[in-house]
């Protein structure tokens, strides 16, 4: 859980320090792309679980 806040201290500051430079944001725009950059995390973790069934099945 430290990790987690830890991290979204890093990016809240970032984000902010981006948005003082009146750079653009290094993170998808929307949140559309938030979610979707979630999905792919958690379907890397699905298959990292799933993966030594998946080779019991087809080895």
């Amino acid at each position: 859980m430290r990790l987690v806040l830890l991290s979204i201290v890093t990016g809240f500051i970032v984000g902010f320090i981006f948005a003082l430079l009146k750079l653009p944001i290094p993170a998808p725009p929307a949140l559309a792309g938030v979610t979707g950059i979630v999905g792919i995390y958690f379907g890397f973790k699905v298959y990292e679980q799933i993966s030594p069934w998946l080779q019991r099945i087809f080895s």
